[in-house]
C-alpha cells in the first residue's frame, strides 16, 4: 500500500519533503518511513521544522529506554495480566482498533504495592504498540490506511479512592509520555457513565494533554443524569453491533456467551495482599511540622464552592497520631474540636508504621480544618509530614454533564466534545 497521504497544502508539502531530508540519519531506524508516520510528528507540533525534529528525537531515545521495538516479547508479570482493567476488542466502523479502560476495576493502590510504576507504565505502552501493530494489520485487510485508536473509558465506579495522589500521579505521568511518543493516534476518548466525580477526575489530567486531545473527549452519557439506554444507543454510532460487546450495546460475546468479552477486555478488581511487595508508596510529602505533646494542630482549607475534593497524606514520627477533619462554624477564629461540626471522626493513626492517605468530597463551602491530635500524649511530642490539596472540579466537563441531563428529554440527545479550556 503506498505510504503517500493526500489533503496536504502546498507549503505543507513542503515541509514534509524537507522533514524527510532532515531525519534523514535516522529514517533506517524509525518504526515506519511513510509519510503518515512522520506527519504525526509534524501535525503535532504545527508543522514547525525545528520543533518536529527535536521530538522525533526525543522519541528516539525514549524507544531505545524502553525497548519498543521488543516489546512485543515481552510478557507483564501475572498480577498486572489479571488485575490491570483494559483490553482491545474488535474495530469501529472505520476499522480502527477500540482499547476500553474500565474504571471500576482499578486498583491503584494494589498494583503500585505489587509491582514498580515502570512496569505498569511498560504495560500501557506494550498495550499501544499492540495496538499500532493491529492498525497495520487493519490497513493491509481493508486496503486503507488506518493509523489512528478509539479509546472507551467506562466511569462507572469512579470513586475518591481513584484519586489516591501515587496513583493519579502514574496516570498524569503515562498521558504526558502519550502525548510526547505516541502523537495523533488517538481518534477519540469515548467516556460512558460518567459519574458526579468525573469533573476533579478530568481536571487532574487535562494539564498532561494537548488541547488537541481534549477536543477528542466525548462524554456519551451518565447513569447519574441521562437513562442507561442513552450512551449505547450513542456508542453505535462508532461501532457497529457486532463489533461491540453486549455489555456495552453490542451483540458481541466470547465464544462461551459472556456478554463482558472477558476473553479480550480485562475488568480487574481489587489486588489481593499475598501479590503485594511492600506495605506503603513511597510519597514526597509537602510540609512539616511539631505536634507538642498534650497539643493540636490545625491545617486550614477554604473551600469555595461544593463539589471540590479534599485529599491528604500524612507520616509521623514518635508513635501513632490523632486525625479528623471538620468544618468550622465561625469564620475568622480558630475553634476548639467540640465546636466544630465532624466530617471525619477523629481518631488515631500509626502513621508512624505505614503512612496514611484519604479524600473527601466537600457537600458545601466553608473552611475545612484537618486537625491532627496529639492531646493524648502528655510526653511525647510527635513530628509530622503531610500534604493537602483542594482539587478542583473541570467547568466544561461540569457543563458537558449539566448539559447530558438536559438533554436526556431529547429522543437523541447530542455528544458532548470536551473542548481546550
Amino acid at each position: 500500500m503506498s505510504g503517500q497521504v493526500g489533503d496536504l497544502s502546498p507549503s505543507q508539502e513542503r515541509a514534509l519533503a524537507q522533514f524527510r531530508e532532515n531525519v534523514q540519519d535516522i529514517l533506517a531506524v524509525l518504526p515506519s518511513t511513510d509519510d503518515y508516520f512522520l506527519l504525526r510528528w509534524l501535525r503535532a507540533r504545527s508543522f514547525d521544522l525545528k520543533k518536529s525534529e527535536a521530538m522525533l528525537q526525543k522519541h528516539m531515545k525514549f524507544r531505545k529506554q524502553q525497548d519498543l521495538d521488543n516489546i512485543l516479547a515481552w510478557q507483564p508479570s501475572e498480577v498486572v495480566r489479571l488485575y490491570e482493567p483494559s483490553g482491545f476488542c474488535g474495530h469501529d466502523r472505520e476499522g480502527s482498533p477500540v482499547w476500553y479502560h474500565i474504571i471500576r476495576g482499578l486498583d491503584l493502590k494494589g498494583l503500585l504495592l505489587s509491582v514498580s510504576k515502570q512496569e505498569l507504565l511498560r504495560f500501557n505502552f506494550w498495550s499501544l504498540e499492540l495496538l499500532l501493530r493491529d492498525c497495520e494489520q487493519q490497513s493491509q485487510k481493508l486496503g486503507k490506511k488506518v493509523e489512528k485508536i478509539s479509546t472507551v473509558f467506562d466511569f462507572e465506579g469512579l470513586s475518591l479512592r481513584h484519586l489516591w495522589k501515587p496513583g493519579v500521579e502514574l496516570v498524569q505521568e503515562f498521558f504526558s509520555a502519550l502525548e510526547a511518543n505516541y502523537p495523533e493516534i488517538l481518534k477519540n476518548l469515548i467516556v460512558v457513565k460518567a459519574p458526579k466525580l468525573f469533573p476533579v477526575a478530568f481536571n487532574l489530567i487535562k494539564p498532561y494533554i494537548t488541547e488537541e486531545t481534549r477536543r477528542k473527549v466525548l462524554i456519551l452519557g451518565s447513569p447519574t443524569f441521562v437513562p442507561t439506554g442513552n450512551w449505547k444507543q450513542e456508542l453505535l454510532k462508532f461501532i457497529s453491533p457486532d463489533q461491540l460487546p453486549v455489555e456495552f450495546g453490542g451483540t458481541m460475546t466470547d465464544p462461551d456467551g459472556n456478554p463482558k468479552c472477558l476473553t479480550k477486555i480485562n475488568y480487574g478488581g481489587d489486588v489481593p495482599q499475598h501479590y503485594f511487595l511492600r506495605n506503603h508508596v513511597r510519597v514526597q510529602y509537602d510540609h512539616q511540622a511539631t505536634v507538642g505533646r498534650g497539643s493540636s494542630l490545625q491545617v486550614d482549607n477554604e473551600i469555595l464552592f461544593p463539589g471540590c475534593v479534599l485529599r491528604w497524606q500524612f507520616g509521623s514520627d514518635g508513635g501513632d497520631i490523632g486525625f479528623g477533619v471538620f468544618l468550622k462554624t465561625k469564620m475568622g477564629e480558630r475553634q476548639r474540636a467540640a465546636e466544630m461540626t465532624e466530617v471525619l471522626a477523629s481518631q488515631r493513626y500509626n502513621a508512624h508504621m505505614v503512612p496514611e492517605d484519604g479524600s473527601l468530597t466537600c457537600t458545601e463551602a466553608g473552611i475545612y480544618v484537618l486537625r491532627f491530635d496529639n492531646t493524648y500524649s502528655l510526653i511525647h511530642p510527635k513530628h509530622i509530614s503531610y500534604t493537602v490539596e483542594v482539587l478542583l472540579p473541570d467547568q466544561t466537563s461540569l457543563e458537558k454533564i449539566e448539559n447530558s441531563r438536559q438533554a436526556s428529554r431529547l429522543p437523541h440527545p447530542p455528544l458532548w466534545p470536551l473542548g481546550p479550556q
